[in-house]
Parts: structure tokens; sequence; C-alpha cells
């Protein structure tokens, strides 16, 4: 399936000189939606995964669909200050300064076997930052799943030897 053909460019957004792919088009197509997460999820069929994990916000909308075509658990990573419970999480650089990703710190046991998933992997930071999240609190990492990699950016350098699949490439 292309599923090129949902992603709309939008020049200069958020700022000037950057070309935003917009995922929303594949969010309202049921065939491309639908195509996907088939399409991940098939590659995961066979990994044992227990727990798929995605960051706010669209990863929610990834992660929530692969958990449930999987017969796994959903685990969602946010921003400090937004689960109402005990958290654990890990810090990251950002192009300028920092951020961080927290979790309960019951989400994961060292049995699970835990699939990263968001919409786009860029420089690799975030993807990161969710796996130490996962190792940290002895669970493993599967795998890697985003619908788009920006190549140019070598995000995937960052995130060592677990499988990493990318629907779409931009070079």
């Amino acid at each position: 399936m292309d599923l090129e053909q949902y992603i709309r460019d939008i020049p200069d957004f958020p700022k000037e000189g950057v070309v935003f792919k917009d995922i929303t088009p594949l969010l309202a197509s049921a065939d491309g939606f639908r195509g996907a997460i088939d399409t991940i999820a098939a590659e995961y069929a066979d990994a044992g995964v227990t727990k798929v994990m995605g960051a706010e916000a669209r990863g929610f909308i990834f992660g929530g669909a692969l958990a449930y075509k999987l017969g796994a658990g959903f685990i969602p990573a946010r921003k400090p200050g937004k689960l109402p419970w005990n958290t654990t999480s890990h810090a990251y650089a950002l192009e300028y300064g920092t951020d961080s990703l927290e979790v309960h710190t019951d989400a994961f046991s060292a049995d699970d076997i835990v699939l990263i998933v968001d919409d786009v992997l860029a420089t690799g930071g975030t993807a990161a930052a969710k796996a130490m999240l996962v190792e940290k609190m002895g669970a493993t990492v599967a795998g890697f799943a985003f619908l788009i990699e920006l190549d140019f950016l070598d995000g995937r350098s960052k995130l060592g030897e677990p499988k990493i699949i990318s629907l779409i490439h931009v070079s």
C-alpha cells in the first residue's frame, strides 16, 4: 500500500524552511490508517510483544491501535506532571535545552517485551528516552516502529540494536 499518498506536505510550518509532514489525512482514511497499523503489526506479530509504548500525542494514536492489534497492553509516556500516580522519568537533550518523559512506576515488569511506537523518527532523542525508561524498569525493548522516518537526521543511530521499522522514508 502506498501510504505516502496520505501524507500532506505543509511548507514553512512551524517555521520558515521546514516542510511539515502532516499525517492527519492518513488518520482520516480508514484504508490508510488500517494499512499502517496492519503493516507494523505484521512486522512484530511474532516478537512476543506484551506492551506497546507511545508518547503523547500522536504516539497514543498509533500505540493504542497497535496494542489492540497485537493483544498487548498500552503504556502512555507523558510530559512531567501529567500522570496521576507514582512515576519514573528520563530526561533527554533537545536542540536547545532538555525535556523529559514519565511513565507510572508499575508500567513495566521484567517479563515485558515492549514495542515503542511514534508517528515520526527525527533526531531519535524522544525514542531513545522511551527506550531508556523501558530498560530502567527492567523490561526489554522488542523494537521501534514509526510511520515516517526523516533519514537525513539519522535518528536511528541513537536507537541501538533493536529492530527499527519505518513505513515512509524522507531523504
